[in-house]
């Protein structure tokens, strides 16, 4: 019900206990570089949130894993690296897209048992729960449900059998906060068991923020940073220089992410953050003053994304 998927190349990785691994992963459309060779790793077990505005290339990424689309140049490895044919795919992987590829015409009702017997681990007592707890009546069409309705279907159809890596693309996209909390709720009761590694794209940062284990931030196709919520934030901070009068910056750090010149006030945001290159800003431009400041997720990935696209924009 989510589209056909055909099987990616899997190179024979023998680390099992990686979930996902990619390597260089590009993907074009025309001119338009959608994923800029892409490196990736996600371990058994945790939940990986990607992180990006429209556009950066999270659903290309996806697509491409779940070999939806052809990559055009790089490595795609899933479950351990095995060259999982694309029924066995379907069998170990539960996949919501933004858009549902869901037959409108049909029933709730019609549309459990038309899949259910697609997937050999179909829990019948776990879709019947499903469909009680988030409250969808099955005598509806499909084509009647409200958006976040749709969404909850799709995801009780990506739990239903089980699935060893359940990977959501922009799942909570245009759905109120309400439905997003009770969405939300349900995927982080879903990772309860350890062995069940959830990728989540999506560029609400509370979204992300509350479900994963670790956090990427995509840019124009680039995997930027990467890190758990506490790493970022210990490694990524701002920094407040005041210069002298008539004073320019004289060295930027190879780490800034962003920077930003007002007057004699230069803000700059910097990864990898230490003691040690805040001297070298003080050696380096003889400030008035410097003041060191802790972000939180969103004005990092603001910081981030902003950078990005300057220096995207300078280098054309």
């Amino acid at each position: 019900m989510t589209g056909p998927m055909t099987s990616p190349v899997m190179p024979n990785h023998e680390n099992c206990s990686v979930a996902i691994s990619v390597r260089g992963l590009t993907k074009r459309y025309g001119k338009q570089l959608a994923c800029n060779s892409v490196d990736l790793d996600i371990s058994v077990g945790k939940t990986f949130g990607l992180l990006g505005p429209n556009g950066a290339g999270k659903s290309s990424l996806i697509r491409m894993l779940m070999g939806l689309i052809p990559k055009d140049a790089g490595e795609v490895g899933i479950l351990g690296g095995k060259d999982l044919r694309a029924s066995e795919l379907r069998q170990r992987i539960g996949y919501v897209p933004e858009l549902h590829y869901i037959y409108r015409w049909m029933t709730i009702e019609q549309v459990l048992n038309f899949v259910s017997p697609l997937y050999e681990n179909w829990d019948a007592e776990i879709a019947d729960h499903l469909v009680d707890k988030f409250q969808l009546p099955k005598s509806k069409r499909v084509s009647a449900l409200s958006k976040g309705m749709t969404a909850k279907l799709g995801l009780l159809i990506a739990l239903a059998h089980h699935p060893e890596l359940l990977i959501l693309d922009e799942p909570t996209s245009g759905l109120d906060p309400v439905i997003r909390e009770d969405f939300l709720e349900s995927v982080l009761q879903s990772h309860a068991r350890p062995d069940r590694t959830i990728l989540f794209s999506s560029h609400h940062v509370d979204d992300v923020e509350r479900v994963s284990d670790e956090v990427g931030i995509m840019v124009h196709g680039k995997l930027v940073v990467r890190g758990s919520v506490d790493e970022l934030r210990e490694r990524i901070k701002r920094i407040r220089v005041v210069l002298k009068d008539g004073r320019l910056p004289n060295s930027i750090p190879d780490s800034t992410l962003h920077q930003k010149l007002a007057r004699r006030e230069w803000t700059l945001t910097v990864d990898n953050f230490s003691a040690d290159l805040l001297r070298q800003i003080e050696v380096d431009n003889d400030p008035v003053s410097t003041e060191v400041f802790d972000l939180n997720l969103e004005e990092i990935f603001k910081d981030v994304v902003r950078g990005f696209d300057a220096r995207t924009e300078s280098a054309t």
